[in-house]
């Protein structure tokens, strides 16, 4: 790679861009550039020659065609070290441009917006920016090219160190363009596929493309004989496993990521501290607390004690010197805050061992709309996710005996966890801390059972919480002997009267929400 001489500079995100052109401009670039950018540059005082002065072709057409121009890709694909590329651009008037500063429309942007028609949609879609970048990115070994305001300082520091930009850096900075023009080209293809008729008619595109980026390889997948690597999503602000950060610990596992996303994403679902403690991504304690959030872990550990060895805990507070005092007496996994005291921190980093992971605050954010995915062999299952929330005002009491508050109160506590249960699922708790706990089970029977089992400390007077329905009136019977008091539960099976009937029989209340929570 030789100096850097010439430069076009074209970006719709322009943060940063003013102080990466002046540092090119005093090393002697020369710049070329277009539009709101070359207006931008100039009103800085720096010296900018427009793409249609270089080229002798006007901007035209609502300025589509601008850079689509021999002496612009010339510039860009003509390779330095072939007499016969050197020779025709000296032919022709095609000057070599060294860098190229490009980023895209705000197609994703535009689209995300509710009232974005067809049109603006379309007028979104950068034709000549992506050709520039390919351009460059293809002939890398004569071509420095940035995508990534992310990478000035990179690239000037390079080139006020060495006078050029490494072949390394070059290499580099191509495949992150490639990687981005992949993701540009597949949201318009996601958007194109969901259009039928001139408007957005389909949920789901008929080809899908979804790009996610390395954050790290793992030692091993589920097992240890199988690899496995951790990829997030692009533009994630909701808090998350996926933008947490590691404060100490050992390398987190193919199971850990799994189960922390478990444990954050059902303490999310509560406005009241909460913790759920998490063994082999189902919860096995979880528990509210008006008081103090030890007190919330001390219910959560103590529904299950035996399965919270090992297990992974998730917070939706930052954990406090207290409750870190609670759990340095038996050996966990993985925790996982909103934030951590300083003095939690300090008696947490006494083991060594334990996975430390602070996310970003939970106080203001809306969960993301979103696709869940799930491979199979040779196919993708494609969902939305399930942020269903059916309001208590809502439910359907089906039964003589209306619940009262607080077993409702209970109830929606049972109704947030079950949703994160593995079906079948079947729950008892009471308003506050999960009882007892049945999951995976083939039949819902045996989960009810399982539930009861699992209890550490009397089941009488609980409420059951059921993820689907009943489809036989066995799980209410088995639930009434346990002495379970109220029942909530989606509805819908054919046997119904027969279920509500048992459910009178027993004095139960129940309800049905009309909104099933399955996770298989």
């Amino acid at each position: 790679m030789g100096k850097i001489r010439r430069a076009i500079i074209s970006v719709s995100e322009k943060i940063g861009v003013i102080s990466f052109a002046k540092g090119l401009a005093e090393m002697g670039v020369d710049i070329l550039s277009t539009g709101g950018t070359a207006k931008m540059l100039r009103e800085q005082g720096l010296s900018v020659m427009d793409i249609s002065d270089y080229t002798g072709f006007p901007e035209m057409m609502d300025g589509r065609v601008k850079t689509l121009h021999p002496k612009v890709h010339g510039g860009l694909l003509g390779q330095r070290s072939k007499p016969e590329h050197v020779a025709k651009m000296k032919e022709h008037g095609i000057l070599p441009i060294d860098l190229v500063v490009v980023n895209l429309y705000p197609f994703e942007a535009t689209v995300a917006k509710e009232d974005c028609g067809l049109e603006d949609a379309i007028e979104n879609i950068d034709i000549g920016g992506p050709t520039m970048l390919r351009s460059a990115a293809k002939n890398y070994p004569d071509v420095t090219v940035v995508v990534d305001p992310g990478d000035y300082d990179l690239v000037l520091s390079e080139l006020k160190e060495k006078g050029e930009v490494s072949s390394e850096t070059n290499f580099r900075l191509a495949k992150k363009v490639f990687q981005h023009t992949a993701r540009y080209d597949g949201a318009i293809s996601n958007y194109l596929g969901q259009i039928e008729k001139r408007k957005k008619t389909h949920e789901f595109p008929e080809t899908f493309t979804f790009q996610v980026k390395k954050a790290q390889e793992l030692r091993y997948g589920e097992n240890p004989h199988q690899k496995a690597a951790f990829y997030r999503e692009y533009l994630l602000t909701e808090p998350s496993v996926s933008n947490a950060l590691q404060l100490q610990g050992k390398e987190l596992s193919y199971n850990n990521i799994l189960d922390l996303d478990s444990a954050y994403e059902t303490v999310k679902e509560f406005e009241e501290q909460a913790v759920v403690i998490i063994k082999h991504n189902n919860p096995c304690g979880a528990a509210t607390s008006l008081t103090s959030l030890s007190d919330a872990y001390r219910k959560a550990r103590d529904c299950d004690p035996v399965s919270a060895f090992g297990g992974i805990v998730g917070f939706n507070r930052p954990v406090d010197q207290e409750t870190a005092r609670e759990m340095r007496d038996i050996f966990l996994e993985a925790i996982i805050a909103p934030g951590f005291h300083p003095e939690a921190l300090e008696i947490l980093k006494a083991k060594k061992d334990l996975r430390i992971l602070q996310t970003p605050p939970l106080a203001s954010f809306a969960n993301q709309k979103g696709f869940d995915l799930r491979k199979v062999v040779g196919g993708l299952l494609v969902q939305d996710r399930d942020l269903g929330r059916v309001p208590m005002d809502q439910w359907k009491v089906v039964t003589k005996r209306k619940p009262t508050e607080e077993e409702k109160r209970a109830m929606a506590f049972g109704w947030k966890v079950a949703k994160h249960v593995k079906s079948n699922a079947i729950i008892l708790v009471r308003e506050d801390r999960t009882i007892g706990i049945g999951a995976g089970q083939m039949s819902r029977v045996d989960s009810t059972r399982l539930a009861v089992m699992k209890a550490k400390s009397s089941t009488k007077g609980t409420v059951l919480a059921s993820d689907a329905m009943f489809p036989f009136r066995d799980g209410v019977d088995t639930g009434a002997e346990a002495g379970a008091i109220a029942i909530i539960q989606p509805g819908g099976s054919i046997r119904d009267d027969e279920v509500i009937a048992a459910a009178d029989e027993y004095n139960i209340a129940m309800v049905f929400t009309g909104m099933r929570h399955f996770r298989h």
